[in-house]
C-alpha cells in the first residue's frame, strides 16, 4: 500500500497559527489594550484574518514585502499578524530615519505595500518610489489615520479564514540593522526562527498567562516585537501598548494598568528613576522588570531594586540577527555577576573564541559566536555579508567578551568601540561603570577619539543629574580613585542629553561627531 499524501497543514507552524492558537486557548482575555482600544484574543485572531484577507485583494501574495514606518499601536500589531497569515513579509522600518535612508531600505527590500501613520507621512512618502495606491494610513495611539491617503480599513477585507500553507521556514520579516556600517543590513528571519525564539523567551524570561505587560519601545524594533509582546500573546497575556517611552507617559500607565512586566534600556529605567512621578505612584506590582541594549550600570541597578522592592531583574542580551536575545542574566544570578549578561538561553549554543575560532580561556577577550535555531537566514540581497558573518560555521556577533569558568559571559565591548590607546585597549564599558559610581552623574557614555599623543584618547560624555554641577577635573579625579591610570579620561564632556536612538541605545558614533 502506498505511503499516503498528508496535508502541509497538518503540522503547520507559523505565527499565523501560533495567534489562532492563542486565540483558541484564551477566547475573552484582553490581548491589546492601546488608547480606547481593547481586543481580546478572539477578536484579534479575526481581525488578522480579515486584514490577510484584505492584503490579498490588494494584490499581496506570499512573499511579497509589506514595510510599516509608524510608532506603536494596535493597528501595527493587527498588521503584523494580518501579513503573517498570508505568507507575506513584514518590513518594520525605524521611524527616525531620514528620507534617504528610508528610501534605501524600502528599495532594497523591494516593499510592494507601504503602512504610515501621521507621525511619518511626510518622510514616508517623500521616500516611496512606487505606486501611490500601495499606501496606506495607520491610526496612532490617540490619533486618526492621516489624511491624504488610504485608510488601513480599506485593508480591512471579508471575514473567514485568510491562512494559506505557511511553512514555518517561510520568510517571516526582514529587519534592518541600525546601520553602524555605511548601510543597513537586512536580517531574514523565517517563521521558525521567531518561534523558536518566543520559546526561550517564554521559559526564561518566564512568561506566563498572568502577566501585564507594557510595551513601549519601538515595535520596528525585535527587541520588543519578539523578545516582549510576541511571547506575550503566545501565552495568553495582557499587552498594554504606547508610542512614548518618557517618563511621563510611562509612570502613570504602569500605574493605571498594574503592570506586573516591563522592558526597557537601562536609558529608560533611568529616566523613570529621575522623574518626580515615580515616588507618586504605586509600583509595587511591577514583579518583572527586563533590560538590554547595554548593561545596566551597578549603582542604577541597586537603585532600582531598592525602590521597587519586589522587582526581580533580567538582562536580555543578544541582537536583530538572532530574534534576537541570546543570553539572559537571571534575577537571582544578579548579585554575584552584576555586569555579566549571562549565560545562552534554551534554544542558543553561544561559545567565545579568538581569531582562528578556538575557544578563549577563562577571563580573556574574545569574540562571542553563536548557533541557534533563533538566527536569521541571511542578509536580504547581500550573500557577502551573510557569509562573513556565518563564516567558521558559526554566527559572529561582532560583542567582544570574557567567559568563566561556568559560562557566564561578560560583554567587553563592541568590537567598533574598543578603544586603542597608547597601544593599550581600555573597554569603554569598564569606564563608564566607574563614572556612574560618581553621585552627580545621570548618564555617561565613553568614547575613543583621535589624538596626536594616544592615537585615541579616552573621552567621557557625560550627562549631570537635577541639581548638580560637573567639572572635567573632578571627574578626572574621581576615576583615578577607581581605574588603571592608562583607563582614566583624558576629557570629559559635559553635555544636557546625549544622543540615542528609538529604542533607547546611545549611538556612539553620533558622539564621536559631536565631541
Amino acid at each position: 500500500m502506498a505511503e499516503p499524501t498528508l496535508s502541509p497543514a497538518l503540522r503547520q507552524q507559523s505565527l499565523g497559527t501560533m495567534l489562532r492558537r492563542s486565540a483558541l486557548r484564551h477566547k475573552d482575555r484582553v490581548a491589546i489594550v492601546c488608547g480606547a482600544t481593547t481586543w481580546s484574543y478572539a477578536e484579534l485572531d479575526a481581525l488578522a484574518d480579515r486584514i490577510g484577507n484584505g492584503l490579498r485583494a490588494a494584490g499581496i501574495g506570499k512573499g511579497d514585502r509589506v514595510a510599516i514606518i509608524a510608532r506603536n499601536s494596535h493597528a501595527f500589531m493587527a498588521l503584523r499578524f494580518g501579513v503573517a497569515r498570508i505568507g507575506a513579509v513584514l518590513v518594520p522600518v525605524n521611524f527616525m530615519l531620514g528620507v534617504e535612508d528610508t528610501r534605501y531600505i524600502l528599495d532594497h527590500s523591494g516593499a510592494a505595500l507601504l503602512l504610515l501613520d501621521a507621525t511619518t507621512l511626510e518622510v514616508g512618502l517623500a521616500a516611496w518610489s512606487g505606486p501611490a495606491e500601495a499606501v496606506y494610513g495607520l491610526p496612532g495611539e490617540h490619533a486618526p489615520p492621516p489624511a491624504g491617503i488610504a485608510s488601513w480599513e480599506a485593508l480591512i477585507g471579508a471575514e473567514g479564514e485568510a491562512e494559506d500553507p505557511v511553512d514555518a521556514e517561510d520568510l517571516l520579516q526582514i529587519i534592518y540593522t541600525s546601520g553602524t556600517e555605511s548601510r543597513p543590513k537586512g536580517a531574514m528571519l523565517t517563521h521558525s526562527a521567531v518561534l523558536w525564539q518566543y520559546q526561550s523567551c517564554i521559559i526564561d524570561g518566564e512568561w506566563d498567562a498572568g502577566t501585564v505587560a507594557l510595551h513601549a519601545l519601538p515595535l520596528y524594533h525585535c527587541a520588543q516585537l519578539d523578545a516582549m509582546i510576541g511571547p506575550g500573546l503566545h501565552v495568553g497575556c495582557r499587552n498594554v501598548i504606547t508610542a512614548a517611552p518618557s517618563p511621563d507617559n510611562l509612570i502613570p500607565l504602569l500605574a493605571a494598568h498594574r503592570v506586573n512586566s516591563f522592558f526597557a534600556p537601562p536609558t529608560v529605567w533611568i529616566s523613570l528613576l529621575r522623574s518626580p512621578l515615580f515616588d507618586r505612584h504605586d509600583l509595587s506590582h511591577l514583579a518583572k522588570g527586563y533590560y538590554g541594549a547595554s548593561i545596566m550600570p551597578g549603582e542604577v541597578l541597586r537603585e532600582i531594586r531598592e525602590r521597587i522592592p519586589g522587582i526581580r531583574l533580567w538582562n536580555m542580551y543578544g541582537q536583530t540577527e538572532i530574534a534576537p536575545v541570546a543570553c539572559t542574566l537571571f534575577p537571582e544570578e544578579h548579585d554575584a555577576r552584576p555586569s555579566s549578561c549571562g549565560r545562552p538561553v534554551l534554544h542558543v549554543s553561544t561559545r567565545v573564541v579568538d581569531d582562528a575560532m578556538d575557544d578563549v580561556a577563562p577571563g580573556e577577550v574574545g569574540e562571542v559566536v553563536h548557533r541557534s535555531p533563533h538566527l536569521m537566514t541571511g542578509y536580504w540581497r547581500d550573500p557577502e555579508k551573510t557569509a562573513a558573518a556565518f563564516a567558521g560555521g558559526w554566527f559572529h556577533s561582532g560583542d567582544l567578551a570574557t567567559i568563566d569558568a561556568e559560562g557566564y559571559i561578560t560583554i567587553v565591548d563592541r568590537k567598533k568601540d574598543m578603544i586603542k590607546t597608547g597601544g593599550e585597549n581600555v573597554s569603554s564599558r569598564e569606564v563608564e561603570e566607574a563614572i556612574y559610581l560618581h553621585p552627580g552623574v545621570a548618564e555617561t557614555a565613553v568614547i575613543g577619539t583621535p589624538d596626536p599623543v594616544w592615537v585615541e584618547a579616552v573621552t567621557a560624555v557625560v550627562v549631570p543629574r537635577d541639581g548638580h554641577a560637573l567639572d572635567e577635573a573632578g571627574l578626572i579625579a574621581h576615576c583615578k580613585a577607581r581605574l588603571s591610570g592608562f583607563k582614566v579620561p583624558k576629557r570629559v564632556v559635559v553635555m544636557e542629553t546625549l544622543p540615542r536612538n528609538a529604542s533607547g541605545k546611545i549611538l556612539k558614533r553620533e558622539l564621536r561627531d559631536l565631541v
